[in-house]
């Protein structure tokens, strides 16, 4: 089938005719699936997430990034997508205030938009960790809602995340063990190379424009959830697919049970 085909066929359903001819054809080829399968049992709705909580941290950085240099988290952003409604049901984002380079580099500052007035204002991380808690718990995630984090790429979690505890002598949340990499689940959904899943160029596969200023965390992660919208339209069933063991970056099967992540609680300090 040519592209307009296919927009045509996707339009008769009622389904989004955005996107390159190959994610059309998957789009398509999910729908016929899906109804398929409802043919033969109704889907079970109450087995996946109820949520997905979108990060993308901003972190302390300098031009060319030198090895030595220690990167700190200065933008806690949230984003809470509800898997039901498919929208964007709420955001949450502090700032940060770095402790081993409290001078931001212009480099991170023209990068960012992050200004050295901002962190000097804002709290220490874990005073904004508990925040981030104080925040889900209120959003029963966890007790009464199933939920799983979901980050763009592998270090956000592994890297800042896991580098920012150590810094705040803090142990690593629970709750951030395991999450989604939507880089992941979208090269293996759409069936693309690991080069094409950077941030533009998912929304620009998929026929959707950056929307926001590029390098705000905030911003990335509305990005971020609004490709995983597109996604669960087109049939995925995005799932944590990463995890910390350890101290160290694991890959999570795709034959895993679908489990949430548990209610966050405060972690300890380290000794």
């Amino acid at each position: 089938m040519t592209r307009d085909e296919l927009r045509s066929k996707l339009a008769e359903f009622k389904l989004e005719t955005r996107g390159v001819k190959d994610v059309l054809k998957k789009r398509l080829k999910n729908y016929y699936k899906k109804q398929k399968l409802m043919q033969k049992e109704p889907i079970n709705g109450d087995s996946y997430y109820d949520y997905i909580c979108v990060v993308d941290f901003e972190a302390t950085c300098e031009e060319g990034n030198p090895p030595e240099f220690i990167h700190e988290i200065i933008e806690f952003p949230i984003v809470l997508l509800n898997t039901r409604t498919l929208e964007i049901e709420d955001t949450f984002q502090q700032y940060v205030k770095p402790e081993i380079n409290p001078k931001l580099s212009n480099f991170c500052i023209s990068l960012t938009g992050i200004t050295q007035d901002i962190v000097d204002k804002a709290d220490t991380f874990p005073q904004v960790l508990q925040n981030v808690i104080e925040w889900m718990k209120q959003r029963e995630l966890g007790t009464k809602y199933s939920y799983s984090m979901l980050t763009d790429g592998s270090w956000d979690m592994s890297k800042f995340l896991n580098i920012q505890c150590r810094i705040s002598r803090i142990k690593y949340p629970s709750f951030a063990k395991k999450w989604i990499n939507i880089r992941k689940s979208y090269g293996n959904f759409y069936k693309v190379p690991r080069n094409q899943t950077k941030l533009t160029i998912m929304l620009e596969k998929l026929g959707m424009n950056y929307d926001g200023r590029p390098h705000s965390g905030l911003d990335d992660s509305k990005n971020i959830a609004r490709i995983a919208i597109r996604m669960l339209q087109d049939g995925c069933e995005l799932r944590v697919n990463e995890r910390m063991h350890a101290g160290q970056l694991m890959t999570v099967s795709s034959s895993a049970p679908l489990e949430g992540a548990p209610a966050p609680q405060m972690p300890r300090y380290r000794n």
